[in-house]
């Protein structure tokens, strides 16, 4: 899914500067030239980021950064202070504002692209995960009420004891921080875990930081460690180079103690949103909304997950598409097979429809033979590749249902529909998918049919 970015400046040749460095990195972006617009571009769910200035007539960006994050529609929106006023107290004064980055003037475009990258991270993780929370309450079942605010556990690698000095200093008010200068200490002790972020330099005495880097990304037990490295001046390539390793974020020496703060909080958020995300979909709900069967959600999970999903997709202007998919003659197998083989046939069905579909899509076990699929950000066109590829994923190899039985050749019936505006209801758009699945049912089984526009 592609980010959209508000910039709001009231210099117009400022904002197309932002506008074509932020296009030409494939986001999407809208604009505002005063606070207002750009409260009422945020209260509608129109943008994921915000990039605001701070030099602004009749509503600073300050006073803006505090409305958005007063708001409860707009709190957990990322804001990125932009300033020309490269003051510590301009920062504090961001901060206190609720801002989560901020950039200088005139901005490098590498720190540009980072920091929003970064936040519009973290904006899909809280939104995906309030998502699921509101579908929790929904059925009843309460999220775990966990608490963001408390210190962060860091590991921060550092040779030198002047800058360690300095960093320790600056964190320790509001985070735990371990320290270690040897690169192959602090791997054992990150794989230990118990860390939320690692802080590593790139400027280690007789060793490579970007190896410690690269290690941590490819153990299991640290992959998804946030990552911020300490670079200095005229390191550019080093520091491309660990951005293409996975390394998360970047502060360049000499550091700023307040940039640090707000760079350290982005990533705690990341990964304990990340965390919790994990925890909510695998055991907060996961024994009243999964199939036993299966293993993916039910039909009650779905129709109430559905609701988020319309909303979501009318009120930000994105595509919403939905896969209805039945079993060919299934009850062909029950009555001749028994009901142990249509069960392997069910789970097995499962098993390829889970590995051909994306992990936000949401599919599900609707009832019986029959399975949905919800499709964010995609239009009737690729949902119907999508469905394709489905159906050729399920005839494609006999199913296996049990030792010295033949395999059985399974074919599956898919109905394709999308969302039609931002009046249409879930209700409508299942109807519209279920009448596609009896059209390809009538027109011969082992087929995809798409619902009339």
């Amino acid at each position: 899914m592609t980010a959209r970015v508000l910039v709001v400046d009231d210099v117009p040749a400022n904002v197309k500067l932002l506008e074509a460095r932020l296009s030409a990195e494939y986001f999407e972006v809208v604009t505002a030239a005063d606070g207002q617009r750009a409260l009422d571009i945020a209260e509608r769910g129109q943008c994921d980021i915000v990039l605001l200035d701070v030099m602004m007539p009749h509503m600073d960006g300050f006073e803006v950064c505090r409305r958005l994050k007063a708001n409860p529609k707009t709190a957990q929106l990322p804001v990125i202070m932009i300033t020309a006023l490269d003051t510590p107290a301009d920062r504090v004064a961001g901060l206190e504002a609720g801002a989560d980055d901020f950039l200088t003037k005139p901005v490098n475009d590498l720190a540009l692209i980072t920091r929003v990258r970064s936040l519009s991270r973290l904006k899909m993780l809280t939104d995906e995960l309030g998502a699921r929370a509101a579908t929790s309450t929904q059925m009843g079942l309460e999220a775990e009420d966990a608490s963001f605010r408390r210190p962060g556990t860091i590991l921060l690698v550092d040779d030198r004891a002047s800058s360690r000095e300095r960093i320790v200093a600056g964190l320790q008010r509001d985070h735990h921080v371990s320290v270690e200068a040897d690169p192959q200490e602090a791997l054992f002790k990150a794989a230990e875990g118990g860390f939320d972020m690692a802080i590593v330099s790139l400027e280690l005495t007789g060793h490579d930081g970007l190896r410690l880097c690269s290690q941590l990304r490819s153990l299991d037990r640290t992959r998804m460690l946030p990552i911020l490295v300490l670079v200095g001046p005229g390191e550019e390539a080093r520091l491309m180079r660990a951005l293409d390793l996975g390394v998360n974020d970047y502060l360049q020496r000499p550091i700023d103690k307040n940039e640090m703060l707000a760079r350290v909080r982005t990533q705690i958020r990341r990964k304990r949103f990340s965390d919790r995300l994990r925890d909510s979909v695998q055991q907060t709900i996961e024994m009243a909304i999964t199939d036993g069967l299966t293993g993916l959600h039910n039909r009650r999970y779905f129709e109430r997950h559905l609701d988020t999903l319309v909303e979501q997709a009318a009120d930000r202007g994105r595509p919403l598409s939905l896969l209805i998919l039945d079993v060919d003659h299934f009850k062909a197998i029950n009555d001749t097979l028994g009901h142990g083989a249509g069960d392997e046939v069910l789970t097995e069905f499962s098993r390829r429809l889970r590995g051909a579909v994306r992990g936000i899509d949401l599919a599900c076990r609707y009832g019986g033979e029959e399975f949905v699929v919800a499709m964010p950000d995609t239009d009737p066109a690729l949902a119907y590749l999508v469905g394709e590829r489905l159906r050729l994923k399920i005839a494609g190899e006999p199913f296996a249902v049990g030792a010295g039985v033949e395999p059985v050749k399974v074919t599956v019936s898919i109905g394709v529909a999308a969302l039609a505006g931002p009046e249409d209801t879930p209700k409508a758009l299942i109807e519209r998918a279920d009448a596609a699945l009896y059209q390809a049912k009538r027109a011969g089984r082992n087929r995809v049919a798409a619902a009339a526009a």
